[in-house]
């Protein structure tokens, strides 16, 4: 059994003060005894003024926050999982990129969100993600002191798929590091978790925003950690703050003799359309 912690923030438009939240959540996630953190999307900076953001947005290279994590991560020995960061591209586009460092600061994995937020949500809220952002090309997994984590972003949430691909590749851990609005999160969140869990026979570890940002917007929070047969270790609320949940791998197994649909799962030939 392995204890991870699960950090739920309410960034906002200034990236030193986020990147301060974050290397004091490494270091309160060692002293719980914790092996591994989450973060939400977007850690480094949330802020929808775009001509505002862009001074903030570099490239790897440069980007402030990754560098304070990797190195907070040596110093405290805590594998992180730095849910995402907006940065900029070697061809001058935008990625959601988030990654996973290990206990030595380097970098083991980097995961470009798939799918991108472009609705209309009841109520007058917009978002056009791909008009900003690129969406990635290649889904990613990485073993950590949790087990074997696939790695998604926030909309991803809703393509099963992905979810699929991953713990086909071996994934025992699913994570959905997220910015889910005020709606979609009441009314969709816990249900699509709880589900890809279930569909899955693996954890889920959602760390999300939460709160009034700086920038305006508003965002849900209830960071969760679901285990493999969809039960609730931990709902965080509102508000910002550190949880921790244990991962059990004896609760996969257990799942999975329950309900073995992780062993009965076949390619969906292609569907006939009667006339």
């Amino acid at each position: 059994m392995t204890r991870a912690a699960i950090l739920q923030m309410t960034s906002g438009t200034d990236p030193a003060a986020n990147a301060a939240t974050l290397t004091e959540a490494i270091e309160a996630a060692r002293a719980g005894g914790a092996a591994m953190l989450f973060t939400p999307e977007m850690s480094g900076l949330l802020d929808r003024n775009r001509a505002r953001a862009a001074a903030n947005i570099v490239t790897e290279g440069e980007d402030r926050v990754l560098a304070a994590v990797r190195e907070a991560a040596a110093k405290a020995d805590v594998w992180v999982h730095l849910g995402s960061l907006a940065l900029r591209r070697p061809d001058g586009a935008l990625a959601n990129r988030g990654f996973v460092i290990d206990g030595s600061g380097d970098i083991r994995a980097r995961y470009d969100k798939l799918h991108m937020f472009d609705v209309d949500l009841p109520g007058g809220e917009s978002w056009r993600e791909s008009s900003a952002y690129r969406a990635g090309e290649r889904a990613a997994a990485v073993d950590t002191p949790v087990g074997r984590v696939g790695l998604s972003i926030c909309y991803d949430l809703r393509f099963a798929s992905l979810f699929s691909a991953l713990t086909d590749a071996g994934a025992d851990v699913l994570a959905v590091p997220a910015a889910f609005t005020r709606p979609t999160g009441a009314a969709h969140w816990e249900v699509l978790l709880r589900a890809r869990a279930i569909e899955n026979h693996a954890f889920v570890i959602a760390a999300a925003q939460s709160g009034e940002h700086e920038d305006g917007r508003a965002t849900w929070g209830h960071s969760l950690c679901v285990d493999p047969w969809g039960e609730l270790l931990l709902d965080m609320g509102e508000g910002a703050g550190l949880g921790f949940a244990e991962i059990d791998p004896a609760r996969i197994a257990e799942a999975r003799s329950r309900v073995p649909v992780r062993a009965h799962r076949r390619a969906i030939p292609p569907v006939e359309v009667a006339a």
